[in-house]
């Protein structure tokens, strides 16, 4: 049998603009970008009633938009000969267009109408099923033991430590910033605010969230011929993300508080595009019992740069990968890359080809049966709340 990663199905014209397409995605660093730098600074400020729309400051862009759009308007789609590619490429360009036009409209209102056109807003199944889910779960863990940042990076390298004992070549890596609000994966590297306080009792579902999850499909993706996969195809945060929360589940560490968390993402983006201010959609919150600090992370990440509807796809991923598997959809295809679930036909057809290269590694909890029975619960729920029942 022929070794894909030999005869990868695909032109070198072809692959030379999916590397071009990728090289680009990877200089400049969007998530970061939009990100508050002094988000911590000012949140005294603010619970204290001393600053009640905060100014958040962001990073100096490392690159010109203009000129990455210049480069990316230089990249010859029309030439693709591979339909499937060629698809698949054409949407990721104009989300990449989109990102920097993003970029360039941080802090106006611009910014708010672009990520809605990227991301998507609230539609009315998705604010019922969050609204359902704040009023069906009226009762949180209480909060436990904490670890600080350099605690949780220490588990955090014995968990990569793990995979590169599969594959002493995998690049995953992770380090304290003080320039990082909580947990964040950025390429190949996790990222832990100098700040960050995790729970105890959450840090195992958040190591199967960031490193099972989007460093390990990195991993994978980066390995693809098609190396779009590793930067991740247009629209594949929503299925990311909705994988990342999947495994929280399959290891039992889905709780009370983290999926009323997922349910406020929505409501407080409702709230933004329905005209509330900052302050507003804290009070709500607070209204629905959340502790000040964490409904001041929640709308921090809602209201930044102008407004950023990407934390409904939480919630809306979780809810479509559930469907899918209650479908009896499989899993086993969403670890070769990065890239959404409707594209996952794509995907296949290029598998099917002998384009795409097996995943390098697997998510651990997958090797747990215990994991398999809660997905095998959780496949089909449309009763959200009753995620948190028979948790092993």
């Amino acid at each position: 049998m022929t070794d894909p990663g030999d005869d990868p199905g695909l032109s070198p014209a072809d692959l030379a603009v999916d590397h071009q397409l990728a090289l680009l995605s990877q200089s400049f660093r969007f998530l970061l970008d939009i990100t508050p730098i002094d988000a911590d600074d000012l949140r005294d400020d603010f619970l204290e009633g001393r600053d009640p729309e905060p100014d958040f400051t962001y990073r100096e862009l490392e690159v010109d938009p203009e000129v990455v759009r210049q480069e990316l308007a230089s990249v010859e789609l029309g030439d693709v000969e591979d339909p499937v590619l060629g698809q698949l490429l054409r949407a990721k360009h104009r989300e990449m267009e989109l990102q920097l036009d993003m970029l360039e409209a941080r802090g106006t209102e611009d910014f708010l109408h672009l990520s809605v056109e990227l991301y998507g807003g609230v539609s009315p199944t998705l604010r019922r099923q969050a609204e359902g889910l704040l009023a069906s779960i009226t009762s949180v863990e209480p909060r436990g033991d904490a670890l600080d940042a350099q605690e949780f990076l220490a588990l955090a390298e014995e968990e990569i430590g793990h995979y590169r004992s599969q594959d002493p070549d995998l690049d995953m890596h992770a380090e304290v910033r003080p320039d990082v609000n909580g947990v964040m994966v950025s390429g190949d590297v996790l990222l832990i605010g100098t700040e960050t306080k995790v729970q105890r009792a959450r840090a195992e579902a958040l190591l199967h969230h960031e490193v099972g999850t989007h460093l390990v499909t990195q991993a994978n993706g980066s390995h693809q011929p098609v190396k779009v996969l590793g930067v991740g195809l247009a629209g594949y945060d929503e299925t990311q993300e909705g994988l990342a929360v999947l495994a929280e589940i399959a290891c039992g560490g889905l709780t009370a508080f983290r999926l009323r968390q997922l349910a406020s993402r929505v409501i407080t983006v409702h709230r933004m595009l329905d005209g509330d201010s900052f302050a507003q959609a804290h009070e709500a919150l607070l209204d629905e019992g959340f502790p000040a600090a964490s409904a001041y992370t929640t709308v921090m990440r809602v209201y930044r740069s102008g407004g950023m509807t990407k934390d409904v796809i939480y919630l809306r991923g979780l809810v479509e990968l559930l469907e899918h598997l209650g479908s009896e959809g499989s899993l086993d295809r969403l670890w070769l890359g990065k890239f959404s679930l409707r594209d996952l036909p794509l995907i296949g057809d290029l598998d099917e080809r002998g384009v795409l290269r097996p995943p390098r590694v697997l998510p651990r909890y997958l090797h747990d049966p215990a994991a398999a029975a809660n997905l095998a619960r959780a496949a089909g729920t449309e009763d959200l709340s009753t995620l948190l029942e028979g948790r092993t």
